[in-house]
């Protein structure tokens, strides 16, 4: 018995040392960073971002695999089921956090299935109205629903995105009842709020400054602490009275769990250099985006709290998604 102990613990220390060379040889082939949303939005465009830059200091290429579906839950699942060998990662964003509230069944543990790397970066949301919209700030649009309770309507990127999610909060705050009519995806929304089948909706502030400037659309406030330069002169929702009203998506690297910490370590620091790039900080700011990069235990908090946060939105308004 004395001498099986022993054994198991030779191969114990034996596992340990492959372990730590293989991570300190760490990458020897090419990298995987699964997408679980289409190639174009913002997840995708920030895995690309900071990949390629990743990628180029290691040495190594990092290949992106889009895998959409399901409230990015499939795509998501492929990283919780990879070899936690840190040859995959994955790209999550908001949805991640929401997921566990919103669905029943995930095909995974939220917080035990991963390892969380590091938050890429935070974007906060502007809310723009179609421009026939007799509202031209907040407190007028926030009038104009109280008076016409039910009869106006806002779009999504789909029921469980940071958008849905953000006007349910400001529905819940300020006591008002919009009608949801939820999309695949930003694009579609946007259409057809400039088309004026759609009063207004929430969504990060690149593609919608960009109908606000062309005129197709009217910019109400953005939801942050503080103005933000790619929103131009929009005021913030608590400036015009909603209070401490802040809210955005953001997208993070995550890993299987079991992936090693060196590895895992690296992975983070290199994202951190990647974003400290002043071209890539300054290409995000364009967009209305912030530029992050944190440690992994950061990010591990972080996402605690964002899941403990849109649970008690998901709770007040009763969503369920099947």
């Amino acid at each position: 018995m004395k001498s099986l102990v022993r054994a198991l613990g030779a191969l114990a220390v034996i596992a340990a040392s492959t372990c730590s060379a293989s991570a300190q040889n760490w990458p020897t082939r090419p990298i995987r960073m699964v997408v679980p949303y289409t190639p174009g939005g913002y997840t995708d465009m920030m895995a690309r971002l900071v990949s390629e830059k990743i990628a180029a200091s290691l040495g190594q290429s990092i290949i992106i695999e889009n895998k959409p579906g399901a409230n990015a839950v499939i795509g998501t699942d492929v990283v919780a089921k990879a070899a936690p060998d840190g040859y995959t990662f994955g790209t999550v964003i908001a949805a991640h956090s929401v997921n566990p509230s919103l669905k029943a069944n995930l095909p995974y543990d939220t917080e035990k299935s991963f390892t969380y790397v590091s938050l890429m970066s935070v974007a906060p949301l502007i809310l723009i109205a179609t421009p026939s919209l007799p509202a031209k700030n907040m407190q007028e649009f926030i009038a104009l629903a109280k008076s016409k309770p039910g009869q106006l309507n806002f779009a999504s990127s789909g029921i469980g995105a940071a958008a849905h999610l953000t006007m349910e909060m400001l529905k819940n705050r300020e006591g008002i009842n919009l009608q949801h009519v939820p999309y695949k995806g930003t694009a579609g929304a946007l259409q057809d709020l400039v088309g004026g089948q759609i009063n207004v909706m929430f969504d990060i502030i690149g593609p919608l400054m960009e109908q606000v400037r062309a005129g197709n659309a009217r910019a109400l406030g953005v939801a942050s602490k503080e103005r933000v330069p790619a929103a131009g002169d929009t005021p913030t929702l608590i400036e015009q009275g909603v209070k401490d009203f802040t809210s955005g998506t953001w997208a993070g690297i995550i890993a299987p769990a079991g992936t090693p910490k060196e590895i895992v370590d690296r992975m983070a620091a290199e994202a951190k250099k990647a974003l400290a790039d002043p071209e890539l900080k300054k290409k995000l700011e364009q967009q209305g985006i912030v530029a992050m990069g944190t440690s992994p235990e950061e990010f591990k908090a972080f996402v605690g709290e964002e899941v403990a946060r849109w649970k008690q939105v998901i709770t007040a308004a009763d969503i369920k998604i099947e």
